[in-house]
């Protein structure tokens, strides 16, 4: 009898134990079908690791003041992501390159937390400039996207004498040669013009870092009025390479691609290495419903000029030979701090009226 009873309460024991290991899958799943809504995406490319507001990389201020204060797990790339549950705000950090920005944010649209469907994305990181659009320490708002890796290349040494560059359009024989091929041939992209206005409208007038050593860097453009100008807010066009190319001829060419790619809609104006591969994954999870392109921002700051100043070579120039490290490197913080100023201005004013933007992208006009 006594051994009848203690069976009982052993299988009554197992049942209860069976019935809470059934139960805790159904509750995670619950937690997981309970998506977090996000409101505002925040896209940079490289950190410093250290959460501070004075921090080496492009995601530390955001971190830090926002503030993003939840660290989440996001084991499929090893990248950082932090949200910010109260405000809507996700932070995402994609790695240096094209391919890794590509595969960092489809695992991002594709992450079952989060419901991303309404969210506006803002993707600000550093990069270099066309001194004859800006100067150091600007923040420049894209509208066109071009790639700058997808193409036919001669080495210049090899190339027929008429040609003004080794680099061509696959699927054509000769550069810049007509008609431009469809644009999912060569990777160009056109954000909403008027999102992208509307941004620059309301951060035109932020007045962003100058130095000393800032100073004393654009000086030496003197072939260039608009890199000798205080650093500003402007509208230009983005160019993302994997290679960091720097020198007047590669200059030209960025100017020639961004300019052929988008028919002469497009001024190229900076250039960094991600962007094209960001949205070409945002195209993608478009294409399932999982979020809105319309809804995308690039904002570009410059850390250096793209060519070298009258008197000095591309090497110099690229390896600061001819500057003091101090002045060589006067771009780079201000730059990183810019890219915080003038976009958290967009991000609280899409906070501030959520309740509009939701449904309803916002426009300059």
């Amino acid at each position: 009898m006594k051994m009848s009873k203690l069976f009982v309460s052993l299988q009554l024991a197992a049942l209860m134990i069976l019935g809470a290991c059934q139960e805790a899958p159904q509750q995670q799943a619950g937690e997981i079908s309970a998506k977090i809504s996000v409101k505002v995406v925040i896209v940079a490319m490289f950190d410093s690791g250290a959460a501070t507001s004075a921090g080496a990389g492009e995601f530390n201020r955001w971190v830090s003041r926002t503030p993003l204060d939840e660290k989440l797990e996001f084991k499929v790339t090893g990248q950082e992501l932090r949200i910010n549950r109260e405000k809507g705000v996700l932070g995402v950090v994609t790695g240096i390159g094209t391919i890794k920005a590509t595969s960092t944010i489809m695992a991002l649209g594709l992450d079952e937390r989060f419901d991303l469907g309404k969210a506006y994305w803002l993707i600000a990181g550093i990069s270099g400039i066309d001194p004859a659009d800006g100067s150091i320490g600007s923040a420049a708002w894209a509208e066109w996207i071009v790639d700058g890796d997808l193409a036919h290349h001669i080495d210049a040494r090899e190339m027929p004498k008429d040609w003004t560059t080794g680099y061509f359009p696959l699927r054509r024989d000769k550069p810049y040669e007509a008609p431009t091929p469809p644009a999912e041939q060569g990777y160009v992209f056109q954000l909403n013009p008027n999102l992208t206005e509307w941004a620059y409208q309301l951060t035109k007038d932020v007045k962003l870092e100058d130095t000393e050593n800032m100073q004393k860097h654009r000086a030496h453009y003197t072939d260039h009025p608009l890199a000798q100008r205080p650093p500003f807010v402007l509208k230009g066009d983005h160019m993302a390479a994997m290679t960091y190319w720097h020198g007047e001829k590669m200059n030209e060419w960025a100017n020639g691609w961004v300019s052929y790619w988008t028919e002469g809609k497009g001024n190229f104006v900076t250039s960094a290495m991600e962007d094209s591969g960001s949205f070409y994954a945002l195209k993608m999870l478009e294409n399932v419903g999982k979020v809105d392109t319309r809804r995308v921002m690039v904002l570009r700051t410059a850390s250096n000029y793209a060519m070298q100043s009258p008197g000095t070579t591309a090497e110099e120039s690229l390896n600061g030979i001819k500057l003091s490290p101090e002045i060589a490197s006067a771009g780079f913080q201000p730059s990183l701090e810019a890219a915080y100023q003038v976009g958290v201005v967009v991000v609280d004013k899409l906070l501030e009226t959520w309740d509009t933007v939701k449904d309803t992208t916002p426009s300059a006009k």
